[in-house]
């Protein structure tokens, strides 16, 4: 039986995920902030829930030990996220940080913890979260792009560190998820100034969650990147995610940054 790591598991795509992996005979290794308030993935079979805050060096290493303690580990997906919103002006230092810290640094630790246990086992393959945010830019959202185009870059220089291990890395890229905004997964900051500039983007976003998928389509495209056995690194998963990137492709980045901006924020 094979073994997934998951982390930000309690919600969303990462729940979705180990519910999916569960059902298809897969044994979950899944990882959240406070396991003990979790009451659904707790009762399933071959499912472990382990504590992990992907912010805290220390519990990245002891967790990670714990989990290789418990099972050989084949994946590792590395999901646990989340969108700070707004201009840079209005966050305070400690919000960015937070920002890079979860999303940037937070991947970036975990995969370090694996990696001297995969190459001594020639194999394994990590698959980060990123988002169509990591391919394209919209506004108002610059530190939370900045992590997201950083896991891209970081995931395509390491593929070429660790493919020759035996490791795979890969990158699932979604669009919207219907969950997300529920879930705050969402921090948001504003400023006066920009008042008339965050107005114009949120009229937007009701467009947008109608497009988006939901985190089972998401977690369709994880367990895809996870079984096709191809050396692919990046997988745009839901069809608005899909559009926006053929969009960006077909256009070059200048006419596509324009039309973005003028569908946004009339400008």
């Amino acid at each position: 039986m094979k073994t997934i790591f998951i982390t930000g598991a309690s919600s969303g795509l990462g729940k979705a995920t180990a519910k999916l992996f569960q059902e298809k005979g897969w044994n979950v290794i899944a990882t959240m902030r406070n396991p003990e308030k979790e009451t659904e993935l707790s009762n399933l079979n071959n499912v472990t829930l382990l504590p992990l805050d992907v912010t805290n060096y220390d519990q990245i290493q002891s967790t990670v030990q714990k989990a290789i303690a418990l099972s050989d580990i084949d994946i590792v997906f590395n999901n646990a996220g989340y969108g700070l919103i707004g201009p840079l002006e209005s966050f305070n230092d400690d919000q960015i940080t937070k920002q890079l810290n979860t999303n940037l640094l937070g991947v970036i630790r975990v995969t370090n913890a694996f990696i001297p246990y995969f190459r001594e086992r020639k194999s394994g393959l990590f698959i980060s979260t990123t988002s169509i945010g990591g391919l394209i830019a919209f506004p108002l959202s610059s530190v939370y792009h900045a992590t997201k185009w950083g896991l891209e870059g970081w995931s395509e220089s390491m593929a070429f560190e660790l493919n020759p291990f035996g490791i795979n890395i890969k990158t699932v890229s979604p669009g919207g998820i219907k969950t997300e905004f529920l879930h705050g997964s969402l921090d948001s900051g504003t400023k006066p100034e920009y008042e008339a500039m965050t107005n114009s983007l949120l009229s937007n976003v009701d467009t947008m969650f109608e497009m988006a998928s939901t985190p089972e389509q998401i977690a369709d495209v994880v367990y895809e990147a996870a079984t096709d056995g191809k050396n692919k690194l990046r997988y745009v998963a839901g069809e608005d995610a899909k559009a926006l990137y053929k969009q960006r492709l077909e256009q070059g980045d200048e006419v596509f940054r324009a039309a973005l901006g003028k569908q946004f924020l009339g400008a």
